[in-house]
């Protein structure tokens, strides 16, 4: 098993929260997807907020969440906003 931290974007905070709603390594993470992790982290912690589901993207994909494409954002957000 491959630690969380080991990803990009992916800092000890997120990975406690990720660990608290059963997601403790990477390859679960990469598993269920952005959408899943985000879905799961925001019914026990209602504060996470879009830039934690780019988080979630960019660490998947191994790209700096702020550098994915316009396109993959406006999804995310999408996504997000059904959640608000």
């Amino acid at each position: 098993m491959t630690e969380l931290t080991s990803m990009k974007n992916i800092g000890k905070e997120l990975e406690r929260k990720l660990k608290i709603t059963g997601i403790t390594s990477a390859e679960e993470l990469r598993s269920i997807g952005s959408k899943e992790a985000f879905f799961k982290l925001k019914k026990r912690f209602p504060e996470v907020c879009l830039v934690h589901l780019y988080t979630l993207e960019g660490a998947i994909t191994d790209t700096d969440f702020n550098k994915l494409s316009e396109e993959k954002k406006k999804e995310l957000k999408a996504f997000s906003d059904e959640w608000k």
